[in-house]
């Protein structure tokens, strides 16, 4: 069995033929010597003739051999023909069609449309108008016009950018390339043991936090918006996030304006049920989203999380034990985790 596999939690994932942890591993049963995936419908073995692998190669290399009615194999199989298209879609100047994602993965077009939305919860065309979008945002806050941001990011025509913009971007285009022109943001700068942290919300809810930026920053990437310095109305808010700063553990109910693309506020959603003091891999964060085979988006999601603490993105690290990357660095991210891990020993 992996080291990397903690049996207690591929246990309850098998008992409860989890869907979702389809490729993250396989379960072997030593009486018949046949492994499965998660949710095979085969009857459960004893816990005591149950090893567990991280994927059906190292399965068999211990003398295994493949369910018959499950077919863990081709699960396998479709995990990396979904990181493979996702990474096509990701590298591509302009989005490719499903004939030919399908035709560099080695599927009927119609098979794998189906495979990748059972993966990430969308098509790939929609994955794919996520991509652009995120590309057309970049330029729009660097200063760019809509014209520069519709060839830029692939699209055909500025009527196809409008079309997806206004879902994609959280604002219509036309707010987002006047900067968020018609949109007030408050911010304050506070103190915390972990360096300087600038808090910015509208009427809705906290929409960023970060560390190391201040008003500038903000004005930078909203250069119409009402930006305003108000730290008497963001008081309460801030003194409940420098709580956070101090004890991450602890639980909170702040409000958020916050939007991404639904497989974003899918894994957004899934950091948010990572318990305090534990950590997860990128991977496993793919699968409790419900996306097993997207783990290099999932990567991105974290990466596109504008208000960490309140959406736990430190507690995600690499699959080899790593720290792995955090936007406000590695040390911030290992103290946040050692604060957490120190509640939950006392």
């Amino acid at each position: 069995m992996s080291d990397s596999i903690d049996p207690d939690t591929a246990r309850a994932a098998f008992e409860a033929r989890d869907r979702s942890a389809d490729g993250t591993f396989v379960g072997a049963v030593r009486t018949t010597g046949i492994y499965c995936k998660p949710s095979c419908p085969a009857r459960r073995p004893r816990r005591e003739n149950m090893a567990f692998y991280p994927d059906p190669t190292a399965a068999r290399a211990a003398g295994y051999r493949a369910c018959l009615r499950c077919r863990p194999d081709e699960t396998a199989r479709d995990t990396v023909a979904v990181a493979a298209a996702i990474t096509l879609i990701d590298t591509a100047e302009t989005a490719p069609a499903l004939d030919a994602i399908a035709r560099h993965v080695g599927y009927a077009p119609h098979h794998f449309h189906r495979l990748f939305k059972q993966a990430t919860g969308v098509t790939p065309a929609s994955y794919a108008r996520g991509i652009k979008a995120a590309r057309a945002a970049r330029v729009l806050a660097d200063g760019g016009t809509v014209t520069d941001a519709v060839y830029a990011a692939g699209y055909s025509a500025p009527s196809r950018f409008y079309a997806d913009g206004a879902v994609r971007l959280g604002m219509a285009p036309r707010v987002w390339s006047r900067g968020g022109a018609g949109t007030t943001m408050r911010w304050t700068i506070v103190p915390t043991d972990l360096g300087p942290l600038l808090i910015a919300a509208t009427a809705r809810g906290i929409c960023r936090i970060a560390f190391d930026e201040d008003g500038a920053a903000l004005a930078q990437r909203f250069p119409a918006a009402r930006i305003v310095a108000d730290d008497v109305a963001l008081q309460e808010l801030a003194s409940e996030v420098v709580a956070l700063v101090e004890s991450p553990a602890r639980h909170h109910d702040l409000p958020l304006d916050v939007r991404g693309t639904a497989f974003q506020e899918a894994v957004w959603q899934a950091l948010r049920t990572i318990p305090p003091g534990e950590t997860r891999s990128y991977a496993e964060l793919a699968a409790l989203a419900g996306h097993p085979g997207a783990v290099r988006a999932a990567g991105s999601a974290c990466g596109a999380n504008h208000v960490p603490l309140l959406i736990p993105c430190h507690r995600v690290t690499r699959s080899d034990g790593g720290i792995g990357g955090y936007a406000y660095g590695a040390e911030r991210k290992r103290a946040l985790l050692d604060r957490e891990t120190e509640r939950k020993g006392n």
